[in-house]
């Protein structure tokens, strides 16, 4: 059911945020701790973006290096990427969900427009949740005054065949600049909107998101572990901690987590939203 980790700091190389600590992210690729059920180990890919400086001040550019092989066999993860350093990073390692394709296009993290996104998890029967799922969003935006802002035909946008890949254009669709206010203010609200509607339609789903835009990550916990460490220099947000630091803190189930240098909110997430999501 894949791991993932993103972070927020001084420059650091990206390919020593994939190796460091005795439990790092690529040791959990094969030794993961707490799957909860998902799985055994995440050897279908894995993938990392990092933020750059770009023309526009106050909106860096994200690029991504992805792999459908398991990412012990990729000598980049510690020839290329450590030359390349970042103060923000959001990497994940796949465990796919059986039926769905193994391909480098099936691993997180999605990107567009300064955005960066990896799913921990799985959807159930996920084609025609997420069908019904995009058409209640697109209900919920009408109601708010917007025009439509989706079409069943989006979900053929996705990357790949799989969950992951379709609640990506579901949660960038939310991210638009056009989504009504009174409907999403803040990617916070992006990602509650999306975990209570999807779960209106699948309710064994496990939903843990994970989101950064280069300054700040947002993260949910619904039915799989993560952890934060947060100091004021800096902000890790994470599947499993890599190592031993007891600063570390487990992130309680269903949780909305947003977290920065110097800042850590964690916010509950009530089932009761996804009972009342459809129209």
């Amino acid at each position: 059911m894949c791991r993932h980790l993103a972070y927020v700091g001084p420059p650091t190389p990206v390919g020593e945020l994939l190796t460091r600590g005795v439990h790092a992210l690529r040791t959990q690729a094969w030794a993961p701790r707490d799957m909860r059920g998902g799985g055994t180990i995440n050897a279908d890919g894995f993938g990392v973006a990092w933020w750059r400086a770009s023309d526009h001040p106050g909106k860096p550019r994200v690029s991504r290096y992805r792999n459908a092989a398991p990412i012990w066999t990729d000598p980049a993860v510690e020839e290329v990427l450590p030359q390349i350093e970042s103060t923000a990073v959001l990497a994940a390692v796949r465990s796919a969900t059986v039926g769905m394709p193994v391909e480098r296009a099936a691993c997180a993290p999605f990107t567009d427009d300064g955005w960066a996104f990896s799913h921990n998890g799985v959807v159930p029967n996920w084609r025609k949740a997420l069908t019904a799922t995009l058409a209640d969003l697109d209900s919920a935006a009408t109601r708010a005054g917007a025009g439509r802002m989706f079409q069943t035909a989006d979900l053929l946008d996705a990357e790949s065949a799989t969950d992951s890949a379709a609640l990506w254009v579901l949660l960038r669709g939310l991210l638009t600049p056009g989504a009504p206010p009174d409907l999403v203010a803040s990617p916070a609200d992006a990602l509650r909107l999306l975990l209570t509607t999807v779960l209106a339609h699948a309710p064994a789903a496990r939903l843990n998101f994970l989101l950064g835009d280069g300054s700040t990550i947002w993260a949910t916990a619904w039915e799989h572990a993560l952890s934060a460490l947060v100091t004021d220099d800096y902000a890790i947000v994470a599947s499993e901690p890599y190592d031993a630091d007891p600063r570390w803190r487990p992130i309680p189930d269903h949780s909305l987590v947003i977290a920065a240098p110097g800042r850590l909110t964690i916010e509950p997430l009530d089932r009761r939203d996804a009972e009342n999501a459809s129209p």
